[in-house]
């Protein structure tokens, strides 16, 4: 696995933060005629030789240089405006797996997990699809008795809010409610209560409604009085497991 930690973080290094954006813009522009598309593809050659700090990987930086060369050329040539955002993924996705490919070639290894290990997996990513959209259904669902009401001003506001921002935000809070529930944080989740407090305080200030601020307010309490109580399941789920008690 030591192998495959260094690959993927000479790909971070290269990827990323060795990476300025006006080399993206250029390479996007001039294509394969580009000069920093190269210069990219020698970084990641030399950043995993560095990183390894060992000349028998010179064939394999050359293999994943020459594939990401490959695999970026082919993004360059098929992206367009409108899908700039599945070929970024589906870029990193296939640069990725050639890593994991070529730790695996040169230093086999397995992952191997205990059905305690299993179990726990399965328990936590229930929990965090669980915060995601079926919550929001659930809020959606109870608050809807209220809608009517603040039909107007929530329609004030929703205007001048990004699209889905309200629902991203939603699932962002309550998956942070869990990391800190699962790491014993209670005091951080203070902390979020409070920050996302202050930030709706200007959604209110805007609304000049009592009842918009109680919908919000009910909202609010909803989303993290139900991640908190799914948080203490999947905890007490994984400490009994764990245990066998």
């Amino acid at each position: 696995m030591t192998l495959l930690l260094q690959l993927l973080l000479a790909h971070l290094l290269g990827d990323f933060v060795l990476q300025p954006s006006r080399w993206v813009e250029e390479k996007e522009r001039k294509t394969y005629k580009s000069a920093k598309l190269y210069l990219h593809v020698l970084i990641h050659f030399a950043l995993i030789l560095l990183i390894t700090m060992d000349l028998r990987y010179l064939p394999l930086a050359a293999l994943i240089a020459g594939s990401h060369l490959l695999i970026d050329l082919a993004k360059l040539q098929l992206q367009t405006a409108k899908n700039r955002k599945t070929f970024f993924i589906l870029d990193q996705v296939l640069h990725l797996a050639v890593i994991v490919w070529a730790a695996w070639w040169m230093e086999p290894f397995t992952i191997h997990l205990t059905t305690s290990q299993a179990n726990a997996l399965l328990i936590t990513t229930t929990g965090l699809v669980l915060l995601t959209t079926p919550v929001s259904v659930i809020i959606k669902l109870i608050l809807s008795k209220w809608a009517p009401a603040t039909e107007i001003r929530t329609d004030i506001i929703e205007t001048k809010s990004l699209q889905h921002a309200g629902m991203m935000i939603g699932y962002i809070e309550r998956i942070l409610v869990l990391i800190f529930i699962l790491n014993l944080q209670w005091v951080a989740i203070g902390f979020l209560v409070t920050a996302k407090s202050v930030f709706r305080f200007s959604d209110l200030k805007v609304g000049q409604d009592r009842k918009l601020t109680e919908y919000i307010l009910i909202g609010t309490l909803l989303s993290f009085g139900i991640a908190i109580v799914i948080g203490v399941i999947v905890n007490k789920l994984l400490v009994s497991g764990l245990t066998g008690t």
